[in-house]
């Protein structure tokens, strides 16, 4: 999907602001309530010097026996005022912007996860676990912190550079004039080290997501890493991608930190010329003393706006890059919408069809070129062939994790491109060779294959995958907690657990990819006694290296280059003399070597 440009991307995040902008509204508004009170105190404390000064030269003269104490309190109260109100309002506008910014980037994490649920395989196949969570962890907050920090400057910034210059030209023209050239010099500045250094700001938002997939793939990997004695490797390939994101890290962040120094430069010759000539016009009672002091104090109230600007140069800049990573996931393209009027099976039997499938991951590289397969309800199919052969595809392709480029796949004769993927999935249960668990109870894990399902079924689909004897073993039987990393069980039992949840699940097809591959041989041994039940009435596809554990198959689909070669039971098949016999002979043979 091409990239979308800046402009289109804030105008997008606006939807996300807008529920809250009555919050940045009451913000922005005490923002011009700091910066006005700021604007008028610097001639209020020069009148406190204007008025020593002229007191002082009555008292030489003669004219005045006392300094005008009064008067000069009557000030300093005003200011006092003044500086109440200005820390009240910001307090405020504080309250009222964490409020709106934080509610923003919840909604905008919210609007990521549901992104994600919404978006199809495909995308998770090319794009990294670890540059995915970047996303939506390091560049939300990174859009976070930005509008946290910058935004009411911003505001602030330009108001007060407006008033300042308002009061500037009250008190003398000609130096408001000359003050107000450092303006555009601080923009050139600006823009021409911005513009080269925004490409730096991209490649170093971009290299932080490289390195958290370079991280997660490692310790993911972690343990493969250690037996292999591959640490060197992983040292290298992590100092590689850490490298890169120093460097453009340094690249993006010393030119944005050159425009701060260079604007104050422009600033300190402004002063110093200021400074000559107002003397000369203070010596001429052309302005007063304190008017000069004022002057001086409004060309700081100029230059603070432009160097915090400058000094969030590099804060915007990776804002702005995180808001297109951001809105590149939004913008994904979906899953193929659902049918207006979907159908649905009410009473499933379990009948698959697959009828002239063609398909490919990519639409020039064609997988699948005409497969064709009947299975009855109740059937137990296996699916065999070499790595790579389209074991798995056949079963992304029945879930709809992928859609098929031609032909159709049908259940109990519906086109399942014709059903929610909902209702599809509904009728299915599956057992993946990568197990997956999560933080919580024996229960809870298993639970998650029917939320509403009571201990008793858990248990009774537990001992239906003999893995209730193992649970009761533990210290907490089925309370006890699984870490995070699901390390405190070990890989077998971790697979137990997953096919005891497809059990609960009751599901009218049942999937196992590989789902005895982690289990021992007498782990295994149970497993099949407890399948033989378990599938019983079921519609069942089962994808197996080991060709010995489907010799029971209903139907055994062999497949080559994505197509069924051949299709028969375990002793047709042998019978025929043919690809099958040749894997299983083959298979058979390393055995009998090991």
């Amino acid at each position: 999907m091409p990239k979308k440009s800046t402009k289109s991307n804030v105008k997008q995040m606006w939807g996300f602001i807008a529920p809250y902008k009555w919050g940045l509204i009451i913000a922005i508004a005490m923002v011009f309530v700091t910066s006005a009170t700021l604007s008028i105190s610097p001639m209020f404390e020069g009148r406190i010097t204007t008025q020593l000064v002229s007191d002082v030269q009555g008292i030489m003269n003669g004219t005045l026996t006392s300094v005008h104490f009064t008067a000069i309190l009557q000030t300093i109260l005003i200011l006092a005022i003044l500086y109440a109100i200005k820390t009240i309002s910001q307090v405020v506008m504080s309250f009222m912007l964490t409020n709106a910014i934080q509610n923003t980037t919840h909604d905008l994490r919210k609007a990521l996860q549901k992104k994600i649920q919404h978006l199809p395989v495909r995308y998770f196949d090319t794009h990294k676990y670890g540059d995915v969570l970047s996303r939506i962890t390091n560049d939300v907050d990174t859009l976070s912190n930005a509008l946290q920090q910058t935004l009411t400057q911003i505001i602030s910034g330009i108001l007060s550079l407006i008033l300042a210059i308002i009061m500037m030209t009250r008190i003398n023209l000609a130096m408001t004039g000359l003050t107000l050239l450092l303006i555009p010099a601080s923009l050139i500045i600006t823009k021409i080290i911005v513009g080269k250094s925004q490409r730096s700001f991209r490649a170093q938002q971009n290299a932080l997501g490289q390195l958290n997939g370079t991280i997660t793939e490692m310790y993911t990997g972690f343990n493969e890493i250690m037996l292999y004695n591959r640490q060197k490797e992983a040292e290298e390939k992590f100092s590689e991608s850490n490298s890169r994101l120093c460097q453009n890290a340094f690249r993006a962040q010393f030119m944005s930190s050159l425009i701060s120094p260079l604007i104050s430069l422009c600033t300190y010759l402004c002063i110093g010329s200021i400074a000559v000539f107002g003397a000369t016009l203070a010596i001429s009672n052309i302005i007063s003393v304190g008017n000069l002091q004022a002057f001086i104090r409004y060309i700081w109230q100029v230059n603070d706006p432009l160097s915090q600007i400058s000094n969030m140069s590099a804060q915007i800049q990776s804002a702005f890059a995180a808001l297109g990573r951001i809105f590149e996931v939004l913008n994904e393209e979906e899953e193929v919408p659902e049918k207006a009027v979907p159908e649905v099976i009410e009473e499933p039997k379990g009948n698959v069809t697959f009828e002239h499938v063609r398909f490919g991951y990519y639409p020039d590289n064609i997988l699948i070129q005409d497969l064709n397969a009947e299975i009855k309800s109740g059937q137990m199919v296996a699916i065999v062939g070499p790595t790579g052969a389209g074991k798995t595809t056949l079963i992304n392709l029945l879930m709809r994790f992928y859609d098929v480029l031609g032909g159709s796949i049908k259940i109990d004769g519906v086109d399942i491109r014709d059903m929610r993927r909902e209702d599809l999935r509904r009728l299915f249960g599956m057992v993946l060779q990568d197990t997956w668990l999560f933080s919580g109870t024996i229960y809870d894990n298993i639970r998650y294959g029917r939320l509403d399902a009571r201990n008793d079924e858990i248990i009774e689909a537990s001992k239906m995958a003999n893995v209730d004897h193992f649970i009761r073993t533990l210290p907490d039987g089925y309370n006890m907690v699984i870490n995070e990393e699901g390390n405190n069980i070990s890989q077998g039992e971790k697979q137990l657990l997953t096919i005891a949840r497809a059990i609960l699940k009751d599901p009218q097809i049942l999937i196992l990819d590989e789902a005895t591959s982690s289990v021992d041989t007498r782990l295994e041994k149970m497993l099949q006694e407890a399948m033989t039940n378990v599938l019983k009435n079921r519609t069942s596809f089962v994808i197996a290296h080991r060709l010995s554990t489907i010799r029971s198959a209903d139907l055994i689909l062999v497949i080559d280059h994505g197509n069924i070669v051949e299709q028969g039971t375990h002793e047709s098949l042998m019978a025929q003399h043919g690809y099958y016999e040749k894997l299983y002979n083959s298979q058979f043979a390393d055995m009998q070597e090991n």
